[in-house]
């Protein structure tokens, strides 16, 4: 638990800009209910950095926090990750194995990327998010779970809807309560926070002191048109670690 008057940030989130304070509060207000939360943004803005301080600021935070890139899996990889598989559903299963949403179980799930699985595995989703109750694939027995629900996108699932890409039962079953990141050229205050912070921990990997960043190189990020997350640029500041830039 912590403290959402942080000056530069809050549960591992880095920023002051008042759109972050507002952020901060939202979710510890989300720490004293379980609804399933929506969270969107552009890539980079740190929507699986929020998610968890959503998990660690509710009752969950006992629990598990279980993450899984939906974008990133097969459709059928992505079913046996999710529900788990008993031994010979299908070629390869070579043994019984828990889901995500057992493991989950009594914690939270985070579904990052939701706006990219196929309408099937949003049926068999919808299902659970009803009942909270699933089959294995493969299996018969009902399996019953507690979890809290978090999905993330960077898509707009409204238009989703209206393509028949997205079902709208289930947009409205995960949109319970929305959290909407800024992009950082929205709050461009944070950047030199941003900065100094990737500058130590790139510099703590490669068990160095940290680099004294040109104020050059820091007021051309902050002028930088267009950037959603300073997470995008942080391999260049570990660039400038590696070739030991100073101001």
């Amino acid at each position: 638990k912590v403290h959402a008057g942080q000056l530069n940030g809050f549960a591992g989130i880095v920023g002051r800009d008042h759109k972050m304070r507002q952020i901060y509060k939202q979710i510890r207000e989300l720490g004293s209910n379980d609804y399933p939360v929506h969270i969107t943004g552009e890539t980079g803005t740190g929507k699986e950095l929020v998610a968890n301080a959503i998990h660690n600021e509710g009752r969950q935070y006992g629990g598990a926090f279980v993450p899984i890139n939906c974008a990133a899996l097969p459709e059928g990889v992505l079913e046996s990750e999710l529900f788990g598989h008993v031994k010979g559903a299908f070629t390869g299963a070579v043994a019984s194995k828990k889901g995500r949403f057992e493991l989950a179980d009594g914690g939270t799930l985070f579904l990052d990327e939701i706006g990219d699985i196929s309408l099937k595995t949003q049926v068999d989703l919808l299902r659970v998010l009803q009942r909270k109750e699933f089959r294995r694939l493969g299996g018969q027995e009902e399996i019953t779970v507690d979890v809290r629900i978090l999905a993330a996108t960077n898509q707009d699932l409204k238009q989703a809807i209206s393509e028949n890409k997205f079902r709208e039962d289930l947009f409205y079953r995960i949109n319970v309560v929305r959290v909407e990141l800024p992009p950082l050229r929205d709050r461009r205050e944070d950047i030199p926070l941003l900065v100094k912070y990737f500058a130590r921990e790139s510099s703590e990997l490669l068990d160095r002191p940290a680099p004294t960043i040109p104020e050059q190189i820091i007021e051309l990020l902050t002028q930088q048109v267009g950037i959603p997350g300073l997470g995008l640029a942080a391999p260049a500041l570990e660039a400038a670690d590696v070739h030991d830039i100073r101001g």
